[in-house]
């Protein structure tokens, strides 16, 4: 479960404070679907940092599973990020003339992890890419490449997972499988957190919450749309 307390966080450049995000106070539950969307500048960027433990609050508390993070230490929220968390990306982040197979063990190998190979073919297995494990990001289309990014997010078997404008560089009928997929994980219990700037994608989610100068300005929820491919 995740919890926003009253979370201000205020960046300073000399004597120039930015405050990117302004009092926030945000619940999202296990097996939630949520977009966070807002203009450049609205501070969603800002808020998924701290909901993924690359950031920290200025003031206010984030509790993840009931732990107050501002409270750990550097190694303890690395191992947050290593255990509970995963993330997708808008520029996929895979690494070129590497095979999809060797990019989804990736976080496997940094944690010293054995039997990595057939957790990556599992992980392949459920984004629906087993028979391209051999082929590198080149030879992929863009749709394909975030699936790979899905199953690296994946394989560490987080409980949430963290997605920044998924589908941003790709065309319609990828971004519905993209979506479709996300869906799918989330229907498996998975809590999935979409930034997004797209309406027709956050209409695939069960809510959404908008961001403008640093505050939420509205929390809704209702039914999702169903990806359909095609």
């Amino acid at each position: 479960m995740i919890e926003l307390d009253h979370v201000t966080k205020i960046y300073r450049m000399g004597t120039v404070e930015l405050r990117a995000l302004d009092n926030v106070s945000l619940r999202i539950d296990d097996g939630d679907l949520v977009a966070i969307m807002g203009p450049s500048g609205s501070g969603k960027t800002t808020l998924m940092n701290i909901v993924g433990c690359l950031d920290v609050p200025t003031d206010g508390r984030y509790l993840l599973d009931g732990i107050d993070v501002a409270t750990l230490k550097d190694k303890e929220l690395a191992s947050i990020r290593n255990q509970k968390i995963g993330f997708v990306f808008q520029s996929f982040n895979l690494i070129p003339r590497t095979s999809a197979l060797r990019n989804v063990e990736l976080p496997l190998v940094y944690a010293g992890v054995r039997n990595r190979r057939s957790r990556a073919r599992k992980a392949l297995e459920v984004v629906g890419l087993a028979d391209r494990a051999k082929h590198q990001p080149t030879e992929l289309s863009g749709g394909q490449q975030q699936r790979v990014a899905i199953a690296r997010a994946l394989i560490i078997e987080p409980t949430v997972l963290l997605a920044d404008e998924p589908t941003g560089n790709l065309d319609t009928a990828s971004s519905a499988e993209i979506m479709k997929l996300l869906v799918e994980l989330n229907n498996a219990g998975r809590t999935v957190v979409i930034i997004t700037h797209e309406e027709d994608i956050a209409e695939f989610t069960k809510r959404v919450v908008r961001l403008r100068d640093g505050q939420i300005i509205s929390d809704e929820s209702r039914p999702a749309r169903t990806p359909t491919i095609g």
